[in-house]
């Protein structure tokens, strides 16, 4: 039996760093984030939903593959460090084949004569399963595992951890859960950990990346990757490692706990976290603390993540200048329609108007249409459709030109989200030594429902109000879950907050954007934040690898919405 080395020398807190929020996040991180100062255990999320699509076409065309490559060559820079430094690592890297990416780091490490123990994570591919399950035959069904897992492996003296799918979350309640020797019911302190690993899940968007306020940072030239000092009764403080550039703040933290949420139960295969519990305070520069956060048995099902090949798809962007835009792009799309010989299943048209009149240079004085193809026939959306557009370059609109030389047709994916029973999975931790440890569900469940809408604070009329943009007040966020967009928005005072949730309101919301206007909009008030959370349902169609929205994962969504204007009391914002 392998002699676990301690996670953390202090009983009480153990200091968890992340150092990836995506595949392609800063190569250097992990270097960084172990030489920056003190950690106790590393962690990183290499995946999202259209990653696992990614990952699953690469382990199609290489059974040997599957896993983020770019994992294992930081570790060729970073294992020894790790190794003498006492961190341990642990990453979902493993993407679709957690296995395969276990073997290669410990070849790494015989190579490198560091003497670290690999272990690894199994039972969320249900691929295989999928069509018994009544999923069809996806490229890719994954199940979003729990911590309990990595628990195992961690007790067990794991050096390193490797997963495949489990929740972002999980990778910090994981090295908390080993540490303070939590039970499966602990669910208030397993909530809190749950909180502090969504908030620098994303790396440095806890750091001021993506932040709408980001003119308050002083130094955005580099942000430095954030930390979770995760105590024993599971509150924290989210911080980094000093001099590194970015600021963790009050408003950075809350930024990055609105981000991609749907209700205010946050629902995970560990627990579900009551997120109208939580209560964030500044501890001092760079030090914000996260404490209150209520727990409840997590739901009896897990979420799967489904990607299959949609078809394929291809566009055209033409660039109309000057005069008569919209007969411009009329005839474009006259013409294009009727000379195509098969037409495509789906056809879409998307006309920006950002030309300017009287424009100083010939660009803003330019529109573009782009016309989307999608097909079950790579043919019929190939060479053929772009080629179409180019034979119209002498016999279209005046100024004909294209933005880019004609492509071919790509595939696309689409992603669907399922569930199974929790005991309809067989998770197991997967020792260095090859010894399997299964991983039962959590004991206790619940099944998730509505938590009812707090009381709403009455607002008195305003003696004076002023059009401003709406960022003028209002923090915000966004993001995407499969086809739903979410938005987060806050504010500073508490007269600010009466004039938000009396003022923003789903049908608000779809007066300021248009787009929204004839989709479903729930609203989540979340009071000790002085937050409201908007999920737009559908606004990305079947998801990011589908979409040819300007904006396929929502990000620039909150943005949007923080500058359009509209009336606000003078009283809010003297």
């Amino acid at each position: 039996m392998t002699t676990a080395r301690p996670l953390a020398l202090d009983p009480d807190v153990i200091r968890v760093g992340n150092c990836s929020g995506f595949y392609g996040d800063r190569h250097s991180a992990v270097r960084d984030m172990l030489d920056g100062g003190d950690l106790d255990v590393l962690t990183g999320d290499y995946l999202a939903e259209l990653t696992m699509l990614i990952l699953a076409r690469d382990r199609a065309k290489n059974p040997a593959g599957g896993y983020a490559k770019t994992f294992l060559s930081q570790m060729r820079h970073t294992l020894a460090s790790a190794y003498a430094k006492n961190v341990q690592i642990v990453v979902n890297a493993g993407g679709m084949n957690p296995a395969g990416l276990a073997a290669e780091l410990r070849t790494l490490a015989d190579e490198l004569g560091v003497p670290t123990t690999v272990a690894h994570v199994e039972g969320d591919d249900l691929t295989g399963r999928a069509p018994e399950l009544g999923w069809g035959r996806p490229l890719a069904a994954n199940a979003y595992l729990g911590a309990w897992g990595v628990v195992e492996c961690l007790r067990a003296g794991a050096d390193i951890v490797v997963t495949g799918r489990i929740t972002d979350a999980s990778l910090a309640v994981a090295p908390a859960a080993a540490h303070f020797g939590w039970a499966r019911d602990d669910f208030d302190a397993i909530a809190g950990a749950m909180v502090a690993g969504h908030v620098i899940e994303c790396s440095t968007q806890a750091t001021g990346g993506n932040f709408s306020a980001f003119t308050e940072i002083t130094d955005l030239s580099r942000p430095g990757f954030p930390i979770a000092e995760i105590r024993r009764d599971g509150s924290s403080v989210i911080t980094k490692h000093p001099g590194t550039g970015g600021a963790v703040t009050v408003d950075t933290v809350t930024a990055q706990l609105l981000y991609e949420i749907q209700t205010a139960r946050y629902a995970g295969p560990d627990a579900t976290a009551r997120f109208d519990s939580i209560t964030v305070d500044s501890q001092g520069p760079d030090r914000v603390e996260i404490t209150n956060v209520r727990g409840e048995a997590p739901p009896p099902q897990l979420k799967v993540s489904l990607n299959e090949l949609g078809g394929f798809r291809n566009e055209v962007q033409f660039l109309l200048v000057g005069r008569n835009i919209a007969e411009k792009a009329a005839l474009t799309r006259r013409q294009l329609e009727s000379w195509l010989k098969v037409q495509p299943t789906e056809l879409e048209w998307h006309l920006v108007r950002s030309d300017q009149p009287d424009a100083d240079t010939e660009q803003l004085a330019s529109a573009s249409l782009t016309c989307v193809v999608r097909d079950a026939a790579p043919e019929t959306v190939g060479r053929a459709f772009s080629g179409t557009a180019v034979e119209m370059a002498l016999a279209s609109y005046p100024g004909f030109f294209l933005a880019d030389p004609p492509r071919d047709a790509s595939p696309y994916g689409v992603f669907t989200a399922g569930y199974i029973d929790a005991d309809q999975v067989q998770h197991e931790a997967v020792l260095d030594d090859g010894r399997r440890i299964p991983i039962p569900p959590s004991p206790t469940t619940r099944v998730l429902d509505d938590v009812p809408e707090p009381e709403i604070p009455d607002l008195q009329t305003p003696s004076r109000t002023h059009m401003i943009e709406l960022g003028s007040v209002v923090l915000g966020r966004s993001g995407d879950k499969g086809p739903d967009a979410n938005i987060g928005l806050w504010v500073r005072s508490d007269a600010q907050w009466a004039w938000m949730v009396n003022t923003l309101t789903p049908n608000r919301i779809r007066e300021l954007l248009p787009e929204t206007a004839d989709l479903p909009i729930e609203r989540v008030l979340l009071p000790n934040l002085r937050a409201v959370n908007f999920v737009v349902k559908g606004l990305l169609g079947r998801g990011v690898a589908y979409g040819a929205r300007f904006d396929p994962q929502a990000k620039g969504l909150a943005e949007w919405l923080l500058a359009r204007r509209l009336s606000i009391p003078a009283s809010i914002n003297d």
